[in-house]
């Protein structure tokens, strides 16, 4: 079905004449509709998404050359120039009768063409096009699974999951499992495109708290946003997501042909995703799986959650290392310092400080002792008369052994 959307150009606000009509990808065909056919229509001007994304900055650190992302979807198709020679089928996933699986790929790894403004995160990367879904678009978690698993055994670095489904926790989390002892990023959408509807009331049902696999803590889970920066105000609610990416109103390849498709959703969302996940394996090889999504959220732009920034993914350093525990404390005795200049003259500045606070003390010290009799701190003067209990004069003198417990370091009854 054919739909209006409006590009953005770069040099400024879209005029009436880059307005186009692009069909609409769907995730699934609805019964008795023919599958989706090549389009006739091409987006020349550049998509909203070229912008916040960064391409042509990002491009000079990173194409993806080397890395194999699989989509685990409803098929990629073969005959789909912008990503000629790069497309791997895993049995009969070179078909696709629905074009999500081929619109994902395109967001992934199209090449740019001449004149159009349409290009994938990473132009050089290889599609493993692994079946996650019946040939209309229709799925399982266990479908979803056996693909997660075929796509980590077939030696793929990021894997893109087209679907988000709320139940199957226990085969996904395996699967996600699977993958990550491979050292494979899982990229996943964090809601449904659209909220599917109860068969018996025809009701669209309530939203989950939970969708799989984006859930399992080794997957990455992606939300959408549109050119406004918002998502749809009849999408589903985006929970528990890692990472924010362009995925509404987004432009991309069909199922065959040049011409162009458009769709909306968080699915579009983590394609973007996974494209970025390649430019990074691609410029650090040796990042583990965890390593290239912490880059991913951490260099994003701020927000909550972060919003994908590949440029910054490629240029930021994170250490992220752990420091060592600190070792246990042992008595150490510094080696003797060697003799020269240096050391003379730390010498004898250190003698002649102390000689000088030896002086200052002295000059406080003497008249003070002389002045008693060179007799200890509070002990009486002989010279005085006593008092009729033999008590020293002052009425207030310390106690003795207060004195005492005070000189030793103790401190005193009521102190700290």
């Amino acid at each position: 079905m054919a739909a209006t959307i409006l590009l953005t150009v770069p040099a400024g606000p879209a005029a009436a004449d880059d307005v186009v009509e692009l069909p609409s990808v769907a995730s699934v065909l609805p019964s008795g509709e023919p599958c989706a056919k090549a389009s006739d229509d091409k987006a020349e001007k550049q998509p909203w998404t070229r912008q916040p994304l960064g391409l042509s900055r990002a491009w000079k650190f990173s194409r993806g050359r080397g890395v194999t992302v699989a989509v685990v979807d409803t098929g990629v198709g073969t005959d789909i120039p912008a990503l000629s020679g790069r497309v791997e089928a895993v049995g009969d996933a070179g078909e696709d009768c629905v074009g999500h699986g081929s619109f994902a790929a395109g967001l992934i790894a199209a090449s740019p063409g001449e004149g159009v403004g349409v290009a994938g995160l990473a132009p050089r990367a290889r599609i493993l096009a692994v079946r996650g879904t019946g040939t209309r678009g229709e799925t399982t978690p266990e479908r979803l699974a056996d693909g997660i698993r075929t796509a980590a055994d077939r030696g793929a670095q990021v894997i893109y999951v087209g679907r988000a489904v709320a139940t199957g926790k226990d085969e996904l989390t395996a699967a996600v499992e699977h993958a990550a002892e491979k050292d494979a990023l899982v990229v996943a959408p964090s809601v449904p495109d659209t909220l599917p509807k109860d068969s018996s009331t025809g009701k669209t049902v309530e939203p989950a708290p939970w969708y799989w696999p984006a859930s399992v803590p080794e997957a990455l889970s992606v939300m959408d946003y549109g050119p406004d920066g918002q998502r749809p105000e009849k999408s589903p609610p985006a929970r528990n997501a890692d990472l924010g990416a362009p995925g509404d109103e987004v432009v991309s390849v069909g199922p065959e042909g040049d011409g162009h498709y458009f769709g909306s959703g968080s699915s579009l969302a983590a394609a973007h995703a996974a494209g970025a996940a390649a430019l990074v394996r691609a410029r650090h090889p040796e990042m583990t799986a965890p390593e290239v999504a912490r880059q991913l959220t951490v260099a994003g732009y701020p927000d909550d959650p972060p919003r994908l920034d590949p440029y910054g993914a490629l240029t930021t350093l994170l250490t992220g290392k752990r420091g060592r525990p600190p070792e246990e404390a042992a008595a150490h005795v510094p080696a003797a310092a060697p003799s020269g200049p240096l050391n003379r003259s730390l010498i004898v500045a250190a003698a002649g400080g102390a000689l000088v606070l030896l002086v200052a003390g002295g000059a406080v010290i003497i008249p003070r002792g002389r002045a008693r009799g060179w007799r200890p701190a509070g002990a009486p003067d002989p010279a005085a008369a006593p008092t009729a209990e033999g008590a020293p004069d002052a009425p207030d003198a310390p106690d003795a052994g207060a004195s005492a417990a005070v000189g030793e370091g103790v401190p005193p009854a009521g102190g700290r």
